[in-house]
């Protein structure tokens, strides 16, 4: 998992009928360690808000999250953080 913050939302209408009725987010790593990537979009089942940091599973991890086995879902925000050590909120 990846401890991110929500740093905006997606609309898109015209999509994959296996993502209809999720809600999608742009989050952005807290802690950047790997150079690549910073930015990315997360399906959002538990309703986190922009500014609320969030822990993201990837991959399979992801789809399990969602209960969305079949769906062509990567990232998924998994939890909202109420506090933790080690990261600026």
């Amino acid at each position: 998992m990846l401890i991110c913050k929500v740093v905006g939302s997606v609309v898109s209408t015209r999509k994959s009928e296996k993502l209809v009725g999720n809600k999608f987010m742009i989050v952005e790593l807290l802690q950047n360690d790997h150079g690549g990537i910073s930015r990315f979009v997360a399906v959002d089942k538990i309703g986190a808000g922009i500014g609320e940091v969030v822990l993201v599973a990837l991959g399979n991890a992801a789809r399990i999250g969602c209960e969305a086995d079949n769906s062509p879902i990567d990232a998924a925000i998994v939890g909202i953080v109420d506090e933790g050590a080690g990261f600026e909120q």
